[in-house]
């Protein structure tokens, strides 16, 4: 398996949570008039923001120096991200306009959020162990969304 640095898992959980943050956004606009849902994503757009700054802070304590060649580096990574989250067939953004109804937005919501933490969970085994917690701090960032939006769910299915 290849070796990242915390730097690069963090700097690919800052662009996680920013393209986390427009996607949910767009899910509040997409179903602005079911207030619930609304308020929902939201809610999972503001808690995205306030990631971006605890991760963007993480960022800042990082002791190891920006690796060689650091700006190359970050393109690749923004794409693996995006890539591997949002655009193509299938990806999250694109799929925006095929999500008609709550349970719909829920459900994929609850894809998404799964599909990142899988991904940083894998990037964990991929670090120094020392580095590990700051990993571990992403992960369960993103476990949070998860448990959110199950509670939602399971809400819609008492209402119906």
């Amino acid at each position: 398996m290849d070796s990242y640095s915390v730097r690069e898992v963090v700097e690919m959980a800052i662009r996680t949570e920013k393209l986390g943050q427009e996607f949910y956004t767009g899910m509040a606009g997409k179903f602005e008039a079911d207030q619930g849902l609304r308020d929902l994503f939201t809610r999972l757009a503001t808690m995205e923001l306030k990631h971006e700054r605890t991760f963007t802070g993480l960022l800042e304590k990082i002791k190891d120096p920006e690796p060689h060649e650091w700006t190359e580096a970050q393109y690749y990574f923004r794409a693996m991200i995006e890539s591997e989250f949002f655009l193509g067939s299938g990806k999250s953004l694109p799929t925006l306009d095929h999500v008609k109804t709550v349970a719909d937005a829920t459900d994929f919501a609850i894809g998404f959020e799964k599909e990142t933490t899988l991904f940083f969970t894998g990037m964990r085994s991929a670090v120094a162990d020392s580095d590990r917690p700051v990993v571990d701090k992403i992960i369960e960032e993103e476990m949070s969304h998860i448990a959110i939006l199950k509670r939602f769910r399971e809400s819609l299915e008492l209402e119906g």
